[in-house]
């Protein structure tokens, strides 16, 4: 289990008890259950783990917009089991758009049932042409009367033929670019809305592209008001990109951990693993990295959590810091472990293959940067 105690500067009381409870449920509820052999069944598991999460309250913390709770919780499903971690992250991310900007009658519609884990959310964002240019999406919503007729294509959309509702981003005035963005909450079910395809990733997660197909919505499905959906996009991704931190550091915990015991057992040329300083000299580092990165993490959560009203450099640092150095840790791991960390039924290749696309969904790395940088000259000029 990550010890809290590291971090203990951005916590309070209350969230060092959730970190122990939540390590020990997912250790005893998640660790055990078998990887999913399939597409088929990646879906079907992850319906299940929704429900778990569901009856074991670790969703409430979503409801509550407690971001370090949140981000203890990911932390620990992250490395227990990665498939649970991400369906977290999307009843989060199909969330908090709701608890920002939804009416009453939307929240009671959807947030109890996404909280008990009786429903599934997806966040639809991401275009065959707009990806980390969110402001160049096409997908279209026209009135028309007490309705909108949304048409487009939506891919790499986690949880596609699998939600029970989108968080739909979509253009209602194109010539106002990002102004004229605004979002939706689209049930699953809806008319003129289609599952396309599957996509499948090297580590199981329910992933696919669906299409829209003059799908009509009423207008109360609508949040907030039109031309509000870019900047709700972007402020729920800000208050959630700690949380991928906090996942990532989870799975480097996991990789550390599992690299440390298996270095002080194994022998070569006569002596344990962990007297050779090379071997020394990664452990050192893989730590070093995961204490860094668990900072960072917290410390954007903390901003959060006392009512900072954006967070962008604090949660683009982490995310960017923590992705990439879990990749590493997660890399020299299985460099120690040698031809053992590679085989398919061994933690760390399943850590290994979840572990990249941190790096890219949520905003790649690379855009975290150009958001840093830019409020570092924006800090510099003004």
């Amino acid at each position: 289990m990550p010890d809290p105690k590291a971090v203990r500067a951005f916590l309070e009381e209350r969230h060092l008890s959730l970190a122990a409870n939540v390590s020990a449920w997912a250790a005893t509820k998640l660790a055990p259950r078998p990887e999913p052999a399939d597409d088929a069944a990646c879906r079907t598991e992850a319906r299940t783990v929704v429900a778990l999460l569901g009856e074991g309250g670790w969703l409430r913390a979503i409801e509550q917009q407690d971001f370090r709770a949140c981000s203890l919780i990911r932390e620990a499903l992250a490395a227990a089991s990665p498939l649970t971690d991400a369906m977290f992250a999307l009843q989060a991310l199909g969330t908090v758009p709701i608890l920002l900007a939804g009416t009453d009658e939307q929240k009671a519609e959807w947030v109890a049932r996404v909280i008990s884990g009786t429903a599934v959310a997806a966040f639809a964002m991401t275009e065959p042409e707009a990806g980390s240019d969110v402001a160049s999406l096409t997908t279209s919503a026209r009135r028309d009367g007490n309705a909108y007729r949304l048409n487009g294509t939506k891919t790499l959309i986690s949880n596609a033929g699998l939600a029970d509702f989108y968080t739909v981003f979509a253009t209602t005035d194109a010539a106002q670019g990002r102004d004229g963005i605004s979002c939706f909450l689209v049930p699953g079910n809806a008319e003129g809305l289609r599952f396309v395809r599957p996509l499948v990733l090297s580590s199981p997660h329910p992933l696919g592209e669906i299409a829209f197909e003059d799908c009509r919505v009423p207008v109360a499905n609508r949040l907030g008001a039109e031309g509000t959906g870019f900047r709700l996009g972007l402020t729920t991704l800000d208050k959630l990109r700690p949380t991928v931190a906090a996942a990532a550091c989870g799975m480097a915990e996991r990789a550390l951990s599992e690299a440390t015991t298996h270095a002080c057992r194994r022998r070569q040329f006569g002596k344990p693993l962990a007297e050779f300083q090379l071997i020394q000299d990664k452990l050192a580092r893989m730590a070093t990295d995961l204490t860094a990165a668990r900072l960072l993490t917290y410390r954007a959560a903390w901003e959060l959590d006392r009512g900072a009203p954006r967070v962008t450099s604090e949660a683009a640092m982490a995310k960017a810091f923590a992705t990439e150095a879990a990749q590493r840790i997660v890399d020299d791991a299985v460099q120690i472990f040698g031809g053992l960390g590679v085989l398919a039924d061994h933690p760390l290749d399943r850590l290994y293959r979840s572990v990249r696309a941190l790096r890219i969904y949520e905003g790649t790395t690379e855009i975290q940067r150009l958001i840093i940088a830019g409020q570092i000259i924006k800090a510099a000029t003004s």
